[in-house]
């Protein structure tokens, strides 16, 4: 009897540390923090922005489906959240950029409206209208889209005619396409504010 009490202690004692070892492999989930599989849920497909990209910059879907892929490829995941909408620009050295659009998120039940204005220094001169495109990586509340972001305009490239640069601050990215007329030519370094309504000042 004495033997078997010790068998049965030692199972027990081994189902405990079994237990213990996948508590502590498996910690329970925070139901407020999101994970990879809740972003994925949320996030648009490559067909979906291609579709939405072509109605928004007036071209054709497989001009915009180039420099949405390049994007993808760039970034390794899908967006969160697209802005549609047109800005205009201009420098000679030092130069501004004021934008309108609306931001769409697939767990908004509609478009949330959107400005954006920013400040530049560098070699560069002209001027620009555009319709603008941007894809938004990492962005999982609305009001998080409003910010200061960080851009370099002389890292834009060209693909299938349409200027692509990144901006990003605190883990969200920004990525404009843009189509339009006008001339800008150079590189220069600057910052872009988003806000929920029009600030003149471009800061």
């Amino acid at each position: 009897m004495h033997r078997r009490q010790m068998i049965l202690s030692g199972l027990a004692t081994a189902a405990g540390a079994s237990s213990l070892t996948a508590c502590a492999s498996a910690p329970a989930r925070d139901p407020n923090y999101p994970i990879r599989s809740d972003q994925n849920a949320q996030a648009y497909t490559f067909d979906e922005l291609v579709a939405a990209g072509s109605r928004e910059l007036g071209i054709a879907a497989e001009v915009v489906g180039g420099a949405i892929e390049r994007v993808f490829a760039d970034q390794g995941d899908r967006p969160t959240a697209y802005i549609a909408g047109e800005e205009g620009s201009g420098a000679v050295v030092v130069g501004a950029r004021y934008g309108r659009g609306a931001l769409h998120m697939k767990d908004l039940s509609a478009s949330q409206e959107v400005f954006w204005q920013g400040a530049s220094i560098g070699w560069d001169w002209g001027g620009n209208a555009s319709r603008v495109f941007t894809l938004v990586y990492g962005l999982y509340h609305p009001d998080m889209i409003y910010r200061r972001y960080p851009g370099v305009e002389g890292s834009a490239y060209l693909v299938a005619g349409l200027g692509v640069n990144y901006q990003q601050a605190d883990g969200i990215v920004l990525a404009p396409i843009r189509t339009g007329v006008g001339l800008r030519l150079g590189a220069n370094v600057g910052t872009m504010s988003y806000s929920r309504q029009r600030n003149l000042l471009p800061f």
